[in-house]
Order: structure tokens, then sequence, then C-alpha cells
């Protein structure tokens, strides 16, 4: 494929040398004059960052659908969002966009520099090239302003980092957005820059946690705990940016560092109970996840899987060879145990099953006491509830009554729910508390760091590698059908009920 000149006569640091032979006189005049015509009317976007660098003498360019037939462009040795590029200028047949839209240029160029208003580090999006903008050859020019907007509506329709960049057990994800398509309208509106910004969270949260992050920061950044505090904020507005932008008005919140459940209708909290969550080893901690409980299965079995069987139980076993009769335990061909149900049984009376790739669910447990600490940071990943049976009695539209009977019948019973209901299982440690307080959760999984340091341009490599690694046990999901899987590692003389993801 024929090569841009620039490309193919620059060093590793981007500079250009001397023009080949093969390239005429008049040539390079023509494409001298264009990029001079270029130079004078897209210079005002870099002029308000940095001064003028002088007259540029700029090689001839290949056509923008050459830079971008598969490949990413690159500018000054930095690589660009070459698919995402295409998609952006096939809807302009491949023209330059910029150099006729000056005063669009610099507001939305301003409107990336401002990302910080958002949490966000601007030089993710290339701020730090944006300064010098005019030093660039004209078609590259273009390509680099698309690519900072581009790049910075995506951040805020999606989530700076997209989900094949996040572990295993982030795994939420809000609606999909064609942002060069919005971008693409936006030019011919009234005001792109709001058209972006429009991409970000409009949620009464995300604007309490956008209008927190203002007050800490102007108490200075340089106080050690105001500094904590800000970087904690940026980390859940990226968490805030995985949601989907409309909720559902009926829907169940799990939030696991508050260790509390709330219920909502029509977007009102109608119950709200205590919750023991995953421990905060590797291997138990909750998940971030959405789905649906599509039903709720009374008098549960607990089918424990292979490696709870062989961490927890096979020790236990060795300790005391009556375990397995003690717990109503049994060991399967498979590797894994079943639990028969009854009242010390693992899963409780009552279990809500909901399709997950981590074998999450809510449930019952006969633990009872475990609901009156405050650290209730006790299971292998699954949710216990406090009040269960009142907890399926809403969820199902039944009175209370009906569910206990269901219990008090002893058998193993599936009833589904009149509609599926939408359930979110979250990590937020900062949320507002009403008026223009936020609220604030101990980070017991010691995830706001990590995540914190994966939305800036530089965060130390050698730590950033270590964020990439799946979560203990991702690489195994068993089957939504086979619903009481995970719950608890046995005590023995009562069971326990712990769960891992």
């Amino acid at each position: 494929m024929k090569r841009s000149w620039d490309r193919r006569n620059s060093d590793p640091g981007g500079r250009v040398g001397p023009p080949p032979a093969g390239i005429s006189r008049r040539a390079s005049l023509a494409h001298g004059a264009l990029g001079l015509a270029a130079i004078l009317s897209v210079a005002g976007c870099a002029a308000s960052e940095t001064e003028s660098p002088g007259p540029v003498a700029f090689q001839p360019e290949e056509d923008l659908d050459r830079l971008l037939d598969n490949t990413d462009p690159v500018v000054a040795g930095e690589a660009l969002d070459g698919p995402l590029l295409h998609r952006f200028y096939a809807r302009r047949d491949f023209q330059p966009v910029w150099n006729t839209r000056e005063a669009q240029a610099n507001a939305l160029k301003a409107a990336v520099f401002r990302a910080r208003d958002h949490g966000l580090d601007p030089d993710l999006f290339k701020a730090n090239m944006l300064l010098r903008l005019g030093s660039f050859p004209p078609h590259r020019r273009d390509l680099l302003l698309s690519h900072a907007v581009l790049t910075y509506a995506e951040a805020l329709a999606l989530g700076a980092l997209p989900s094949n960049r996040r572990k295993d057990r982030e795994a939420l994800s809000p609606e999909p957005v064609d942002v060069a398509a919005v971008l693409d309208e936006a030019l011919d509106g009234g005001d792109p820059v709001a058209a972006i910004e429009a991409l970000a969270p409009q949620s009464a949260t995300y604007l309490a946690l956008r209008q927190a992050l203002e007050r800490n920061r102007s108490t200075g950044l340089f106080q050690r705990n105001n500094a904590n505090r800000v970087r904690v904020i940026e980390a859940n507005l990226e968490r805030q940016r995985w949601l989907p932008r409309e909720l559902p008005p009926d829907r169940v919140w799990v939030n696991v560092p508050d260790q509390q459940l709330v219920l909502y209708r029509d977007d009102r909290p109608v119950f709200v109970t205590r919750v023991v969550v995953g421990e905060p080893t590797e291997r138990k901690q909750s998940p971030e996840f959405n789905t649906v409980i599509e039903s709720a299965l009374f008098n549960p079995p607990w089918i424990i899987p292979q490696d709870i069987v062989e961490a927890d139980i096979r020790p236990m076993l060795r300790k005391d060879p009556l375990y397995l009769v003690k717990n109503n335990i049994t060991l399967l061909p498979n590797g894994d145990a079943r639990q028969a149900p009854g009242p010390q049984a693992g899963l409780g009376a009552v279990m809500f099953e909901m399709p997950n790739r981590f074998d999450v669910y809510l449930h019952d447990t006969p633990d009872k006491e475990a609901f009156s600490r405050d650290n209730r940071r006790l299971s292998n990943g699954c949710i216990r509830v406090h009040n269960p049976l009142e907890f399926a009695a809403l969820l199902m539209d039944e009175p209370v009554e009906f569910i206990h009977r269901k219990v008090a019948a002893g058998d193993t019973v599936r009833k589904s729910l009149p509609e599926p209901m939408p359930v979110f299982v979250l990590y937020h440690t900062a949320f507002p508390a009403g008026g223009r307080d936020i609220e604030m959760r101990p980070d017991f999984y010691g995830r706001d760091e990590a995540l914190w340091l994966r939305l800036q341009k530089g965060a130390p490599e050698q730590i950033a590698s270590t964020l990439h690694e799946p979560t203990a046990g991702a690489a195994r999901s068993s089957p939504a059908s086979q619903a009481a899987r995970r719950s608890a590692t046995p005590a023995p003389a009562r069971p326990t009920i712990t769960r891992r993801s």
C-alpha cells in the first residue's frame, strides 16, 4: 500500500526530512499552498494554549482515505484510533473536517482540555499533542483533533476504560453509542460541545459527584487526605459511566461497599435491608454486574463447586470424618458436592435465581447473627439477604404469609416472578447522601486506587501491568441452570454461608 511521504521520511521523533527526488517542484508548490491555507484556517486551534511555532514547511500527504486504510495513523510517533476515525471520516467522504470549522474546532478542543471536570486525564485524549496542533501536517492535524474529540466522547458515553481493558469482574456496560455518528450530526447542529457533553451520565448521582470533585479540588489538592478523596470521587465517576443512562425505575440495587440492598419501585426505595458480601480475599470478592432476577427457589439445595470442596470441605473432612454426615453433604462424582435443603442448609430458605457468568446469587442464610455485624464481608462472593422472605413477597407481589407457606411445605419449589426484576451489584465507594454531602464507604477490596491509576495517561507501567489480570475463578463459569452452584463454606456444626464468584 502506498505510504504517506511524511511517515516514510520521518525519524522516530516525528521530524520530517527533505522531499524525495520523485516529487516535482510544481507538486511541491501545490501541496505547500494547500498546507499554508490549512494553517491559516485552523491556526486558532492552538493559539490559546501555545505560541505559534512559526512557519512550517509541510510535505505532500496521502488522501485521508489512504491514511485510514487498514492502519492506525501515526502522529509524532503516537498511534491514533484508526477504526474510530475511519467510521467518522467515512460519513464525511474522507474529506478534511476542521479547516473550515475554526470556531467549532476551538470549542471542542477546549472541551477536551476540561476533561478533568469529569475526573478524566486530558492526556488520555492526546491533549498534550493538541497544544502543538499547528506544528503537524494538515491531514494529521485534522486526524489528531478528530481523534481527541471522538475518544473523549467515547469516554463520556461508555467509560474511559473500554470493556476489553477492565477486569473480568467489572462487567457493567451502558447502552452502545456510535460517537462517530454523534459528532458527525453535531457538526451540522448549533452546539457540538453540548452534544458531546450530553453523552456523559445526567443522573443526580453523577452530577453530585462532579460538584463534590470541584469542591474538593478547590480546597487544595496538595493536602494528602483531600487528594485521596479526589481520587475516590474520580474512580466513582468512572463507575457511573458504566451504568445505563436510563436506569429501570423498578430495580434491585446492591452496593457492596455499603453492604446494603435497596428495592426500588418507580425510582422510590420501598425496601432496604442489610446484606453480607464477599470477603476481601481476591478469589472471594463480589463482582460488579447487572442481570435480572427471574425466579425464587424455595428450600433450595446447595450445589457446592469443586474448588470450594477442595479448598474448604476436604480440609474439614480430614479433621472430622463425620463432617459430611453432620452437614447433610454428599460428594458428587464430578468433584462438586451437594448439601440437602433444610433449616441449616447453606442457602437458607430461599435463593433468588439471576443468570450471570459469575454464579453469584442473592439468598437467605441460617447465620442470622452475621447481619448484626458492621463488617459483613464474610461470603465467597454471593449476597446473603437479611429479611429474605419479606423481600421475596415484594418481588412476587404476594402476601408474606404466602411465602411462609411455601417455605413451611418443605419441598424445593421454583416460582417465577411476575416480571423479571433488574438487579445491579455495584462497587460504589462514594455516592450522594442528600444535599451537598457525599458519603464514602471503606474501599475494602482495594479497587479505587487501581481503577484511578488506569484512568491516568502516565500510570507507572509496572503497576498498570498488574491491573489486567483476570479475577480468580473467571475462567470457569457454570450454566445458569445450575442456579444453586456457589454459596458457602460450611462450618462443623452449622454451615457458614460463603460464596465465590
